[in-house]
């Protein structure tokens, strides 16, 4: 089921990268060969990155490459080491459960019931910032997975996949 999860979101965030990638080259294309912008472009590359930014943010989470501050729980081991990272799978899980499930559904109903639509694209609004609460799911998800895999005994850190374990360094 991870896997399938991991590969569609995958594949989604290359698809809204390539769209994004030439909503923008027509854009500068438009602008600087054709002297004519593309507002359609302008507004649906601002829109598309920032889906792109928060569910790949949600995704890179899922897979443990996320910018993270380890001293503290690379210098833990035991038990210790799995009540840390426990307490910080909570505490994101918090922080996505309360700011962006609960307070981007808040955004998206009020957008969506004042009637707001983007300028160009004629989208409501409330769409464009689902963003936010779907990629709190998304991160809640991968955050009860990670609890999961602690209290089987393993670790939220994966090491990437494409670059070797870390080798020990010894004096000869």
């Amino acid at each position: 089921m991870r896997r399938l999860a991991d590969g569609l979101l995958r594949s989604g965030i290359i698809i809204v990268f390539a769209v994004l990638l030439v909503c923008v080259s027509w854009q500068v294309i438009s602008r600087y060969a054709l002297g004519t912008p593309s507002t359609l472009t302008d507004e649906l590359a601002r829109f598309l990155f920032m889906w792109l930014a928060l569910v790949g943010g949600a995704y890179t989470y899922g897979q443990g490459r996320h910018l993270a501050i380890d001293l503290l729980p690379t210098s833990l081991s035991g038990r210790r080491r799995q009540v840390n990272e426990v307490l910080i799978t909570l505490l994101i899980a918090g922080f996505a459960a309360v700011v962006m499930v609960w307070g981007g559904l808040q955004l998206v109903q009020r957008t969506l019931a004042s009637g707001q639509i983007s300028p160009s694209l004629q989208v409501p609004m409330g769409w464009v910032y689902g963003a936010v609460p779907l990629s709190g799911l998304i991160i809640i998800a991968y955050a009860v997975a990670n609890i999961g895999r602690i209290a089987r005994g393993g670790t939220t850190l994966n090491p990437p996949q494409d670059l070797p374990a870390p080798q020990e360094d010894r004096l000869s």
